[in-house]
């Protein structure tokens, strides 16, 4: 990668493809260990199936146990791209309207002049200030839409997604966080599935530093899943198995604003142009973890990396719609999507 000096006097990034699958391996290892990540997990899927799974470092410091292919990390904000999935799919069974307004399901937010906060205002980030009007990432007021969901759906939020997602895809190493009440809804054994799970980290200049993962779990953050089920969810969205093509449409189109503003959130989707090429995508950080998925629809494409520190998303301006500001994200598109490097099979 070379920076150097824009004609506005910024830092304009170039970045340059990788000229073969190893050097593109090699190139993701010296990001983690440049970035002080302990492991990750990165996965890439072409039209239904994985063309190429990577484990790069260690699961549990301490133990020296390295990570896996099948390993299981917390998504953070990842989950917002699922939690949304199941919010359109009650709208298309006409149980939630995207026009509803909020206070309908016991969210009581103000907003100025009396203005009406709505449904698709929380889903795509744009309900501070006057609603519609501007775009502010906020996993707090994301998550409100929990109670939307239970709602409409007459569960909680976690059977809900059982039932919607994960049973039906299979999802044998995803679950609401272990640590949470909601991981009961799984039916899965605690320790055993705990026992899959990368560790989460932070780095001083000491080394690794074990740290505990949040306790939490809703409609914003704290699913914990690999990255081979991510992408299984992913490819599902490909082949319209979750989602009808015209709602699938609808959460991967940009929101606009009044005054004709492109926002960078649909509805539970960043969707960004890079280079040309439209890509749907999220990322997720929250404490000792983080994650990425980066999705060209047009392609059948999707890349997936999840980590056990938030360094993966931390240092860049993602919340901000930047998908340009990921070394990972660059890689992975200029590689394979802007350059011509063929995919890698398994």
């Amino acid at each position: 990668m070379l920076v150097v000096a824009g004609c506005s006097g910024g830092n304009e990034i170039i970045s340059s493809p990788a000229a073969s699958i190893a050097e593109f391996e090699q190139r993701l290892e010296d990001m983690r260990a440049s970035s002080h990540i302990a492991a990750i997990t990165a996965v890439i899927s072409k039209g239904q199936g994985v063309v190429w799974v990577k484990p790069y470092g260690l699961a549990d410091v301490a133990q020296q146990r390295p990570t896996t292919e099948a390993a299981v990390y917390h998504l953070a904000s990842l989950t917002k791209p699922v939690a949304g999935t199941v919010l359109l799919q009650l709208v298309q069974e006409g149980r939630v309207s995207l026009d509803d307004p909020v206070s309908m399901y016991g969210v009581n937010l103000a907003s100025p002049t009396g203005t009406v906060i709505r449904v698709r205002h929380l889903l795509s980030h744009t309900s501070e200030g006057v609603p519609g009007t501007q775009y502010v990432y906020n996993g707090d007021r994301f998550a409100l839409l929990e109670n939307v969901i239970v709602q409409a759906a007459g569960k909680s939020f976690a059977a809900a997604l059982q039932e919607r997602i994960i049973v039906p895809l299979g999802m044998q190493r995803t679950a609401p966080n272990p640590q949470s009440p909601s991981f009961a809804t799984s039916g899965f054994d605690k320790a055993t599935f705990e026992a899959s799970m990368a560790r989460g980290y932070t780095y001083s200049a000491g080394g690794y530093n074990l740290t505990a993962y949040p306790a939490s779990f809703g409609a914003a953050a704290g699913l914990t899943s690999s990255a081979l089920d991510y992408a299984s969810f992913s490819m599902a969205m490909d082949r319209d198995a979750l989602l009808q093509p015209a709602t699938k449409a609808l959460a991967y189109t940009p929101v606009v604003s009044p005054s004709g503003e492109t926002f960078p959130y649909a509805l539970g989707w960043f969707s960004t142009i890079y280079k040309g090429v439209r890509v749907i995508w999220h990322y997720g950080l929250w404490t000792a973890n983080s994650s990425l998925i980066v999705k060209v629809p047009d392609r059948g494409l999707t890349f997936v990396v999840l980590a056990n520190s938030d360094a993966l998303s931390s240092p860049y301006q993602l919340g901000a719609g930047k998908l340009e500001t990921s070394p990972w994200a660059r890689l992975f598109l200029d590689t394979f999507v802007i350059g011509n490097l063929a995919l890698p099979t398994l």
